[in-house]
């Protein structure tokens, strides 16, 4: 056990501080402090000793020297059973400080409210991560505290234990606090680099907060956690049970594609990863019905991802079909009220998300791949006619469609498309060939009412009987990247059939 005799408190946050300040007075502890929170600690009608006094040494350069003192920091770090270091802190007339209650200048939120680099300068806090580190360093005689919700904890623990600190309680502090340094620096790192440009720097430090822990990973042995590097996540679970690792999975991936969207218009369904049907018509209704008609077996459990707010009608339709996860840009009440009757179903609220610095991360053992996100938005100027016969101005919006669905699609991919939805998609094969038999299966097992179907690929074909097994199938259009030394057999082919075919400038994979 560690006697607290002697706290220093200096804290950017004074929320909650007159039940810490109580149990400090109760046991009788010195409070020393500095600024703005030895005012707050004044106002609150509790005695402190200024840190300038404490030191003999005044606060200088606009603040930005107060706490960085021998005084402060020999009264952190020394080791109260090391004879050299009691020698040291008598020698010199110093004092233990055992409690170290601090809290950082908020720069994140800085970030949040101002652009002004000088600014954002002035609140990267340098005294407080240092108390911090040393008190964490020393956590075999010194507890440390960095955040308000840690007071409880703190106030009982010294309850328990009569104005004592236990070596568990204070190791347990220590880990949080080394974590919380780290996390402040990865902030001001992540600034610095987004500041100057620098995507892939030499060393990369990652900040995230832990959000939740889902009930299991992919499968029920696995352990997940989902983290962000916000303190709360952009979309918000409003109704049903707790959400999974492969729920989350998916609804990224849907949340994917429904923000490449135009706004307000969009459904997509999608089934592990990968979606099974897209629509972009008008009528909100009419949207859910075309992209559900592309695959509905496999729509069966399901996600719904409606880049709009759902309303009565559709909450109604929705409610038809067995589904795991539904998405929107909020919901009206009454389709709340037709949705909430059952118990199960997942509704998310993403009303507030948006892609803004986007990074993919792939993981294997101790090695992390990263790539910036393919969220480019397509025009006509990214792809080049090269085929007799040119798209009409309907076809040639189909086949950008198409090909901006084709993007998030495993690949091998080929999507199948008429006017404003997909009506077949093959996904994830090894071979291109097969992606395109399964499109086509799809689109004939599914699709009745077939009118002029384009067809998009997410590379080029390596051979003409990619293409040709399309065109036999009543395709009139295709999109897909350049690059191959085929090209231009690809080209002739198209030609002889009377073919539109578009090339994108980029390739467009999705492994």
């Amino acid at each position: 056990m560690t006697k607290i005799k002697t706290a220093l408190i200096s804290v950017s946050d004074k929320r909650n501080l007159k039940p810490l300040l109580s149990s400090l007075k109760k046991n009788n502890v010195k409070i020393i402090s500095s600024g703005g929170t030895y005012n707050e600690i004044k106002k609150l009608k509790f005695k402190c000793l200024e840190v300038s006094k404490f030191t003999n040494s005044p606060e200088i350069l606009e603040g930005r020297v107060k706490t960085l003192h021998p005084r402060i920091h020999a009264g952190i770090l020394n080791k109260r059973k090391s004879k050299t270091h009691l020698r040291d802190i008598k020698n010199n007339n110093f004092e233990n400080i055992d409690l170290v209650v601090v809290n950082f200048y908020p720069f994140e939120e800085t970030l949040k409210n101002t652009k002004n680099h000088n600014k954002i300068i002035e609140n990267i806090d340098v005294g407080g991560p240092t108390m911090v580190r040393s008190a964490a360093k020393n956590y075999q005689d010194v507890t440390v505290v960095t955040s308000s919700d840690q007071y409880e904890e703190l106030v009982e623990e010294l309850k328990r234990n009569k104005g004592s600190t236990s070596l568990k309680f204070r190791e347990k502090l220590s880990r949080i606090a080394f974590t919380e340094t780290a996390y402040y620096d990865s902030v001001i790192s992540d600034y610095f680099n987004k500041k100057t440009n620098i995507i892939f720097p030499e060393k990369r430090v990652f900040h995230a907060n832990l959000i939740e822990n889902p009930r299991y990973g992919e499968n029920p042995h696995q352990e997940s956690g989902i983290y962000s590097k916000n303190r709360s996540m952009k979309i918000n679970q409003i109704h049903g049970k707790q959400l999974s690792y492969n729920n989350y999975n998916d609804i990224f991936s849907a949340l994917t594609i429904s923000k490449s969207l135009p706004k307000n218009i969009g459904t997509v369904i999608v089934k592990h990863a990968n979606p099974c049907g897209v629509s972009i018509n008008k009528d909100h209704l009419l949207s859910y019905k075309s992209a559900l008609a592309c695959d509905p077996i496999s729509a069966f459990g399901g996600i719904v991802s409606c880049n709009f707010k759902i309303g009565k009608r559709l909450a109604s339709e929705l409610n038809k079909l067995f589904l795991e996860v539904i998405i929107a840009n909020g919901f009206d009440n009454d389709a709340l009220k037709l949705l909430k009757k059952r118990k199960n179903l997942r509704l998310i609220d993403a009303a507030n998300y948006s892609f803004k610095e986007i990074l993919r991360f792939i993981s294997a053992n101790e090695e992390l791949l990263i790539q910036t996100e393919d969220v480019k938005k397509f025009s006509n100027k990214d792809f080049k006619i090269v085929s007799k016969r040119k798209p009409t101005s309907k076809q040639m919006k189909s086949l950008i469609f198409s090909f901006n669905i084709c993007r998030y699609v495993k690949s091998n991919a080929i999507v199948l498309a008429t006017n404003d939805a997909t009506v077949g998609i093959g996904s994830g094969q090894p071979s291109r060939l097969d992606s395109c038999q399964i499109a086509i299966d799809k689109m004939n097992k599914f699709t009745h009412n077939k009118e002029e179907v384009v067809a998009a690929s997410d590379a080029f074909f390596p051979f003409v009987d990619g293409i040709e097994k399309l065109v036999q199938s009543g395709v009139t259009a295709v999109i897909q990247p350049s690059g191959s030394i085929k090209d231009r057999e690809i080209i002739n082919f198209a030609n002889e059939t009377d073919t539109v075919l578009v090339f994108s400038k980029t390739r467009h994979f999705r492994h």
